[in-house]
């Protein structure tokens, strides 16, 4: 494993997902909106679920397939099949889950902007370079991969 710095550590998107879920958290305390009432509170716990399946179901992907789910790290396989043939991004999706999930748990409606800005700053910093990184190694495998499963859903 080549060396990392602190702020390639730092910039990952699990820390992203923390902060988002740390603002999610502060601005629900803060400035709470409407309350969504039980039945939104329990589609927020089912999104978190759903969420973490996904993300566990591509770790385990890439642990089977023997190659690094870090972003910055190069594949030395393409993944095509289970959730990444629903998905190319299960991991970044469930994150996404997960933060709407707890926005709606936590009574902090306010906090869903976070959400699409969340999935923009993963586009820029993570998809969009893991694209170009398998574009380069992948061929046209990652191109016929990519006209058939969508980056998102």
């Amino acid at each position: 494993m080549p060396y990392r710095s602190l702020r390639d550590w730092i910039d990952m998107p699990p820390v992203w997902l923390f902060g988002a879920l740390c603002l999610t958290w502060i601005i629900g305390t803060v400035l709470p909106g409407p309350e969504v009432g039980v039945v939104l509170r329990w589609i927020g716990v089912f999104l978190i679920g759903a969420g973490l399946v996904i993300i566990f179901a591509a770790l385990f992907a890439f642990f089977r397939a023997r190659t690094s789910p870090i972003p910055r790290d190069t594949p030395n396989t393409l993944l095509t099949g289970g959730i990444f043939g629903l998905t190319r991004n299960p991991i970044y999706l469930g994150d996404v889950l997960v933060l709407t999930g707890f926005a709606l748990k936590w009574d902090a409606v306010l906090a869903l902007f976070l959400v699409p800005l969340f999935m923009a700053v993963i586009q820029r910093r993570f998809i969009l370079p893991e694209e170009e990184k398998n574009k380069d190694l992948f061929k046209t495998g990652y191109a016929e991969y990519a006209g058939r499963v969508r980056r998102w859903v």
